[in-house]
């Protein structure tokens, strides 16, 4: 008998934060605003890729991080502009401040699944390891 091949839509896997190898295991071990903090998982509990392919390599997620935070600040600052017409400097500092500190999960989650998903030379999808019974893989 053979074994069909499970495909798994990306933009689903990504959103929900799973591997990018075989988009079944997950790479957070919580939820992105909770009061533990979030943590990673070492290694892909499906198909065992380990996330942290060598030492440092989640500092790239910083510029990642920061590409979002620059891109949340100008849309923020327009938003005010056309919304309120303010000129007083202060509430555009408060609001951009302000939806920086409510993001800051969304920045932290996202930029290192970013990372992982889009680049990272080398890593791919896998639909054949995406089965209940993933085949050794390296």
């Amino acid at each position: 008998m053979e074994d069909k091949v499970k495909t798994i839509p990306l933009w689903p896997s990504f959103v929900h934060g799973k591997c990018p190898r075989c988009r079944r295991g997950n790479i957070f071990l919580n939820s992105m605003y909770g009061l533990s903090g979030q943590k990673m998982h070492d290694t892909c509990s499906h198909c065992h890729l380990t996330f942290e392919i060598e030492p440092g390599y989640f500092y790239v997620a910083m510029f990642v991080s920061y590409a979002m935070n620059v891109a949340e600040f100008i849309t923020t600052a327009v938003a005010i502009s056309i919304l309120s017409g303010s000129t007083n400097p202060w509430v555009y500092v408060l609001a951009v401040l302000s939806v920086s500190l409510i993001l800051s999960p969304f920045n932290f989650r996202y930029s290192r699944i970013i990372l992982l998903y889009w680049l990272t030379p080398g890593l791919h999808y896998h639909p054949e390891l995406s089965g209940d019974h993933p085949a050794d893989h390296d």
